[in-house]
């Protein structure tokens, strides 16, 4: 358990790591893999256990049988075997680099941005607006 919200530690697949997104896609997943893997951290991925307050099936009208829920989508914990890895210190400490090596804003991080806008920090830009 961490000491606070902002750097979440879990055991994942019997591995201990820090805790990079929960709940992600499919796709999301291998855009953070894509990303983490080509800055040299060991990415673990496990399915994501389902929501607790789960709804539960209602009685069909008139009937006394319960009609089947249809079941949650398939959502995944990232992770990283380097527990020091906080993923807001790593973007705006800029210390990560796409596989083309720009470095990684917050916007591409995101999936706003197609490329990675690392010619003004994201402080500047607020100044020009």
């Amino acid at each position: 358990m961490a000491i606070n919200t902002n750097h979440p530690f879990e055991e994942l697949d019997g591995r201990r790591c820090a805790v990079v997104e929960r709940n992600v896609s499919p796709a999301r997943v291998e855009f953070i893999r894509y990303i983490l893997e080509g800055n040299g951290y060991t990415v673990v991925v496990a399915p994501s256990p389902p929501p607790k307050d789960a709804p539960a099936a209602a009685p069909a009208e008139g009937e006394g049988t319960l009609e089947p829920v249809p079941a949650p989508p398939a959502t995944f914990t990232v992770g990283v075997t380097d527990v020091t890895f906080n993923t807001v210190n790593a973007i705006f400490g800029r210390l990560l680099r796409s596989p083309e090596g720009r470095v990684v804003t917050m916007a591409y991080w995101l999936q706003k941005e197609a490329v990675p806008n690392d010619g003004v920090p994201y402080f500047e830009t607020m100044r020009q607006r």
